[in-house]
């Protein structure tokens, strides 16, 4: 099912939103340089675990913001050694549930 340019803005806004939240980010002026790294962290994390709803997904959704907070603090190469176990567990957890359904 592929989503509408109007649902992936209204996605992007919200992911947005939540992240600023948790960052403690409560300007404006970073919007575009901010959606620009959640949207790579967005397509990283799902190429690297599997497809998953961004917004319904915590565990997925937490590593999204954990690499974009690592992105914004141009420290992005000590991400993936970091979090590699997280990124293990999810892409199980992904392809276990994929195959429960089958």
């Amino acid at each position: 099912m592929t989503e509408t340019p109007n649902q992936n803005t209204k996605k992007s806004d919200a992911l947005l939103s939540d992240f600023k939240a948790r960052m403690k980010i409560f300007h404006s002026s970073e919007d575009d340089y901010l959606k620009s790294i959640l949207e790579a962290s967005t397509m990283e994390i799902l190429q690297l675990c599997g497809e998953f709803d961004v917004l319904t997904y915590p565990l997925g959704k937490e590593l999204i913001f954990e690499r974009s907070r690592y992105a914004y603090n141009d420290q992005l190469e000590f991400f993936y050694p970091n979090f590699q176990e997280s990124i293990l567990n999810i892409s199980f957890d992904l392809m276990v549930g994929e195959t429960d359904g089958n």
